[in-house]
């Protein structure tokens, strides 16, 4: 009997058809990349794997992201897939230092859409990209038949310009670099989770749906930070593994000084989730040069989105890849990715 199958969690085997879990944004979300995508895409592929391309044009740095939303329900508590849309797009840009200058927008409505819906998604995006102070620019939109989709599916792309000197990637953390987080974590998968009627599971938390392009608008002008991610599908913990494999560094995270809503512990208790794996949409993680972390949170508590900021680790070493979480009771646990699928459909 070999070791593998005794390893807890077991391994997860490659397969040959997309899972659900490959749109967890964990491990099957790598190994499709990994095993399809990359090979598949060749040297169209990006090589950093970050949240959006910076390219140069012109003696220009420019970055360029794109994003498909696919929520269910359309409408949750905090916000809806207009407004996910726009926000989404315009964090991947910020994540890697850029100011957003344009949007564009795919549309797959199926047949029998009430345009009350489809109007109100509209409105939500027009209001979205008037506070993150960018435009939608392009669009598209495509009908399917009854059953050939969800009601509405939305694509969006994003172009944003990167100012010199600004050098914000996964593989850019360092020795001594401290781990910085806007705010609460979990809040929106809880939210659009609560929203399934059918779960027939209540709260009153609302999604952080957000843009994030002011907020690090201000930490760019207060310090040095190294690197950005917006912990979306997969949660806190899987962003921070994948910084730690790209980086190859050790993170070191606090456990009482993780920040949650009392709503979302007593929701992720009674489902029996992990906090660390669910999504946020409106909040950041950062890894910042330590002679600069006062500055910095400082200047992201001045602003909406990071009042809530906070410590919560540190880079303790390099030369290989790990996040550990240093629990309350004086533990120690390796944190790992998703393995599988946690909450589909939830942005």
């Amino acid at each position: 009997m070999s070791v593998e199958q005794f390893a807890c969690p077991a391994p997860l085997r490659p397969t040959e058809t997309v899972l659900l879990g490959h749109g967890s944004g964990g491990v099957l979300s790598r190994d499709l990349l990994q095993r399809v995508f990359l090979p598949g895409l060749g040297g169209a592929a990006p090589s950093s794997l970050d949240d959006a391309a910076v390219l140069t044009a012109g003696g220009q740095r420019l970055a360029l992201t794109t994003d498909s939303h696919v929520v269910s329900p359309l409408f949750f508590p905090g916000g809806d897939i207009g407004r996910l849309a726009v926000c989404g797009t315009v964090n991947d840009l910020a994540m890697v230092g850029a100011q957003p200058l344009a949007l564009t927008c795919g549309f797959i409505l199926e047949e029998g859409l009430p345009f009350e819906i489809l109007r109100r998604v509209l409105a939500s995006m027009q209001a979205a990209a008037q506070e993150a102070g960018v435009r939608i620019v392009a669009g598209d939109t495509k009908v399917v038949q009854r059953g050939g989709t969800d009601q509405l599916f939305i694509n969006s792309s994003g172009l944003g310009v990167v100012a010199e000197g600004v050098r914000i990637f996964g593989a850019n953390a360092q020795l001594g670099d401290t781990v910085i987080i806007s705010g609460t974590i979990g809040d929106h998968g809880i939210a659009v989770l609560a929203a399934r009627e059918q779960l027939g599971f209540e709260t009153r938390l609302a999604s952080d749906v957000a843009p994030l392009n002011h907020l690090v608008a201000a930490m760019l002008t207060a310090g040095e930070v190294h690197v950005l991610r917006d912990p979306t599908r997969g949660g806190l913990a899987t962003s921070l593994v994948e910084i730690a494999e790209q980086s190859q560094v050790v993170i070191e995270l606090e456990e009482e000084r993780l920040p949650f809503k009392p709503a979302v512990k007593a929701a992720c208790e009674l489902l029996g989730f992990d906090p660390l794996y669910v999504a946020n949409e409106g909040k950041l993680v950062a890894l910042v040069k330590a002679e600069d972390v006062d500055a910095v949170l400082a200047a992201m508590r001045r602003t909406k989105y990071g009042e809530d900021a906070v410590i919560i680790g540190k880079v303790t070493s390099t030369g290989k890849a790990q996040v550990r979480l240093c629990t309350a009771i004086g533990g120690t646990r390796l944190v790992d990715m998703l393995p599988g699928e946690l909450l589909p459909r939830i942005c």
